[in-house]
C-alpha cells in the first residue's frame, strides 16, 4: 500500500504544473478549451521559454485573462492571436508562422545542413585514401616476407 501511495504522489509530481487559476477559467467548457489551445502558442513575455498557459508570471495571467475576454466577445481563435501579434510583435507566437519576413528564421537551419553535407562531401573527396600511404622500402618488404613465411614465436622479434 505504501508503494502505492508513493508511485500516485511520483506522478503527481511529473505531471505538468499549469499556472492558470480557477477563477481565470471560463464557465463553458468549449470557451476554455479553445483559451487553453491558444494560451499553448502564445510566449511568455517574462520567461520567454514558456507559454502563457505554463507561466505564472503576472503578465502572462494578463494575456490569459485578455484570450478568454476576447473569445467571449465572440473572436475566433485566429483573431484572437492576430490580435496579440498585432499587439506584441510575432515574438508573441511560440512556433511562429511561415511568412516572409520569419522566412530566414525558417529556411536558415535546413539551408546550413545542406551547406555542411555539401562541404563535408567535397572534404571527403579531397582526403587521400585510407591505404595511399608511402610504398614500402626494400627492407620492409622482405620483413613482411620472412614474417609471412617463417611459422616460429614472432613475439620475441
Amino acid at each position: 500500500m505504501r508503494w502505492l501511495c508513493l508511485v500516485a504522489v511520483l506522478f503527481t509530481l511529473v505531471a505538468p504544473a499549469l499556472a492558470v487559476e480557477p477563477d481565470e477559467m471560463l464557465k463553458d467548457p468549449k470557451l476554455e478549451a479553445r483559451a487553453r489551445d491558444i494560451s499553448r502558442e502564445l510566449r511568455c513575455m517574462v520567461c520567454q521559454n514558456q507559454s502563457i498557459d505554463d507561466s505564472a508570471a503576472p503578465l502572462a495571467r494578463d494575456l490569459r485573462l485578455l484570450v478568454r475576454q476576447r473569445l467571449e466577445a465572440g473572436d475566433t481563435d485566429r483573431q484572437v492571436i492576430d490580435f496579440l501579434v498585432a499587439r506584441y510583435g510575432e515574438f508573441v507566437l511560440l512556433k511562429p508562422r511561415f511568412e516572409p519576413q520569419t522566412f530566414l528564421l525558417w529556411g536558415l537551419p535546413p539551408a546550413v545542413l545542406v551547406c555542411g553535407a555539401i562541404g563535408l562531401f567535397f572534404w571527403l573527396r579531397k582526403q587521400p585514401p585510407a591505404d595511399a600511404g608511402s610504398p614500402l622500402t626494400e627492407v620492409e618488404k622482405a620483413r613482411i616476407a620472412t614474417l609471412v613465411e617463417s611459422p616460429t614465436d614472432r613475439t620475441a622479434h
